[in-house]
């Protein structure tokens, strides 16, 4: 009867043990982040072939801003969620057709999920540029070249993402991943749905971000 009752509270023991520490599912070890490519070869597609699906299945471009709400074709606001982050936006607004949305979301959910599958800290990724009006694109240009009035950015199908900065989710997590393997993890993501021939990409080594055309 002694043993029985001492096998009882031995039992007792390990279970409250289990519930405050040892049994706690714990992260396990980090796996090797590693991006077997090139990034300026693999994403490598240019403004034209961007600009040609653009403006395929894209909206008219909006003069201004006071304009975006009488796009030609439906526009879905993006604000930051559980799986990105959009950035104050200088000379953009944050709308694109609902294909690149969808685009958007499945990108910043995909890197996550790497990330989760590497045992690593958990971030989101984080927009710089969406959707720009005429007057956006004038404005820009003003200050860099690059922003051509033949821009992908005018037909709310294009967006960049920073392969620069990224969002930690968890400040109490203590394992930080820096961006150079968050690069890594993000191009991987990109390449899948590059080869998916859901959108076009091009690496972008100036404004550190990928830029992104939606193709279907």
């Amino acid at each position: 009867m002694k043993l029985f009752i001492n096998t009882i509270s031995l039992l007792a023991v390990l279970m409250a043990v289990c519930a405050f520490s040892s049994c706690k599912e714990k992260r396990g070890e980090l796996k090797t982040i590693w991006y077997n490519g090139s990034y300026n070869r693999d994403f490598n597609d240019l403004n034209d072939v961007q600009l040609a699906v653009a403006q395929k299945i894209g909206i008219e471009p909006i003069s201004n801003r006071d304009d975006a709400e009488h796009a030609s074709k439906k526009m879905k606001e993006i604000k930051t969620c559980d799986y990105y982050e959009v950035e104050e936006l200088k000379h953009s607004i944050p709308y694109l057709i609902p294909e690149a949305a969808t685009l958007l979301e499945d990108i910043g959910r995909n890197f996550q999920d790497s990330l989760y599958n590497l045992n690593a800290s958990i971030y989101k990724i984080k927009v710089t540029s969406v959707t720009r009006t005429v007057d956006d694109v004038k404005k820009l240009g003003k200050r860099n070249y690059n922003a051509s009035m033949n821009s992908a950015h005018r037909y709310g199908t294009t967006f960049d993402i920073s392969w620069v900065r990224y969002t930690k989710i968890d400040e109490k997590d203590t394992l930080d991943i820096d961006s150079d393997r968050l690069k890594m993890v993000l191009a991987s993501v990109l390449r899948d749905q590059r080869k998916a021939e859901r959108c076009y990409i091009k690496h972008e080594r100036k404004q550190g971000c990928f830029h992104i055309t939606v193709r279907k």
